[in-house]
């Protein structure tokens, strides 16, 4: 039996986490949320999630965590990262494909979050020696 994937949605605007949880636990999915970067990499350290969807204009924060250390942390465990927002002072640049640019519709960002999640259960395909 398949497990079930999480995602965690990382971003300050409870109507954006509302929304998206809505329809991603309509799809099965697990959801974790955090409105600030260091909640966010709390629950990417206990619960490793299978995908993060992080805002990016998080950059500055109260409790001392920014959104490019949760990114750093997300890269560095080899997790699929979706980036909501511009990459102006970001610290990692992700893969063509996993920015997706604000305003935003929750459509084709649902269809964009199944996609990498979709990539990321495909087993590594390995190169010839």
């Amino acid at each position: 039996m398949p497990t079930t994937q999480s995602i965690l949605i990382v971003d300050c605007v409870d109507e954006t986490r509302t929304v998206l949880k809505m329809a991603l636990e309509r799809k099965g999915l697990e959801i974790l949320e955090a409105k600030a970067p260091r909640e966010g990499l709390e629950l990417l350290r206990s619960r490793n999630p299978d995908l993060i969807v992080l805002d990016m204009e998080l950059q500055s924060s109260t409790d001392g965590e920014s959104s490019d250390g949760l990114a750093r942390e997300t890269h560095a465990r080899r997790k699929p990262l979706l980036m909501l927002g511009s990459l102006r002072a970001a610290a990692i640049s992700p893969p063509p494909g996993q920015i997706v640019s604000k305003p935003y519709h929750y459509a084709p960002l649902i269809r964009k979050i199944e996609e990498l999640l979709g990539a990321a259960r495909q087993p590594a395909v390995s190169s010839p020696p």
